[in-house]
């Protein structure tokens, strides 16, 4: 499966985790550490909800489309 997302680079970025991404969202641990490794995709409403929590844009999120 190609990653869709770019959720791991970004917490990176910004110095966070995804325990500290998981309690901000009200998510279990495991759920978001599958959102991180692409093994999961977030709906829309969660990674706009994701967006928030780290101060950017939902498109910054994902790998742009070639």
């Amino acid at each position: 499966m190609e990653d869709i997302n770019r959720l791991k680079v970004v917490l990176v970025e910004k110095k966070r985790t995804n325990k500290w991404l998981a309690e901000q969202l009200g998510k279990d641990p495991a759920t978001v550490s599958k959102l991180c490794t692409n093994k999961m995709q977030p709906n829309l409403e969660t990674l706009v909800e994701i967006a928030k929590c780290l101060d950017v844009q939902p498109t910054e999120l994902l790998h742009p489309i070639k």
